[in-house]
């Protein structure tokens, strides 16, 4: 594994093709780690380079975020937006070290991320649209105040799949249902599949996402 600027750790493809291998980027939730969503990487094509990185934000006792989120006495949640945007250029630069380090298709990069590595794939892929080729956003929304808004024909390629839980009571439903309309807009289709669970992954979405990236 090679020192870059966010730790990480990788599954090298054990199916190659014609080529340089494409690359999957797992980004974590808050309060977890580069081990969370590496536990599918076994599962997920074998045809793909698969980096999962950690969150440059150490918590207490344990854990990692990309950004600071604080709750004030009414419960009222706030997200540190200016944090999030470091994040999200850290997210980019890594993409492009991650490339190079490994000799990966810089055309062919997939981002998957759950909660609040969800919505910072949505800022890098929205932001970065010439870095990303596919999104996998699971338990997340999409935060329009730490996306760099680019013009509709820059998004021509990007492929998305979002999926949420319908008793997620952490991020409410009601925040992933308004993903596919702000996607529209920018002239990205998408639906938004769902789930009867609540903050986490149905073994059918896990394998209905897979199924997904195997046709991209």
């Amino acid at each position: 594994m090679q020192s870059l600027s966010l730790e990480h750790i990788i599954q090298k493809p054990t199916k190659t093709g014609a080529g340089k291998a494409p690359l999957l980027l797992l980004l974590h939730g808050y309060g977890s780690d580069e081990n969370d969503l590496f536990s599918f990487a076994t599962e997920l094509p074998e045809n793909y380079f698969i980096i999962s990185a950690r969150a440059p934000m150490p918590m207490q006792p344990y854990g990692n975020a990309w950004y600071a989120i604080t709750i004030d006495h009414e419960g009222v949640k706030t997200s540190d937006n200016e944090g999030a945007i470091v994040s999200r250029d850290l997210i980019s630069q890594f993409i492009t070290e991650a490339v190079n380090a490994y000799d990966l298709d810089p055309f062919n990069v997939t981002l998957l991320g759950f909660s609040q590595g969800t919505i910072l794939s949505y800022a890098v892929a929205l932001s970065y649209p010439e870095k990303v080729k596919n999104l996998i956003g699971l338990s997340g929304y999409i935060n329009e105040d730490i996306i760099d808004v680019q013009s509709n024909a820059a998004y021509a390629h990007l492929n998305i799949y979002n999926s949420h839980g319908t008793i997620d009571q952490v991020i409410p439903i009601e925040a992933a249902r308004k993903t596919p309309g702000y996607l529209s807009g920018l002239g990205i289709e998408s639906t938004l599949n769902e789930f009867p669970v609540g903050h986490g992954v149905h073994p059918t979405n896990f394998y209905e996402f897979k199924e997904w990236l195997l046709k991209q």
